[in-house]
């Protein structure tokens, strides 16, 4: 199981040497972080991040925890209607 989760990783190693600086591999670096971070809380990534870019800038700042993808999941189930 450990070998198949890094084999993402491994296929796209050659292609992020070219970031193309610095900065630009760190900014890979952090995605990667918040996509892995989305996918162990068994969450969708592109949902969450779509989500969350969408209300990050009307978002309280002291309530930015509630973004964070272990905290989306159940800020998720509160504001879906009970199924019948």
């Amino acid at each position: 199981a450990a070998e198949r989760a890094l084999r993402g990783i491994a296929l796209g190693r050659k292609s992020w040497l070219f970031c193309g600086s610095d900065r630009g591999g760190q900014r890979a670096a952090v995605l990667y972080s918040l996509i892995v971070s989305a996918k162990m809380n068994d969450i969708d990534p592109q949902a969450w991040l779509a989500d969350i870019l969408a209300r990050i800038a009307a978002h309280p700042a002291h309530r930015i925890d509630d973004l964070l993808p272990w905290n989306w999941r159940s800020a998720q189930l509160r504001t879906q209607p009970a199924a019948a």
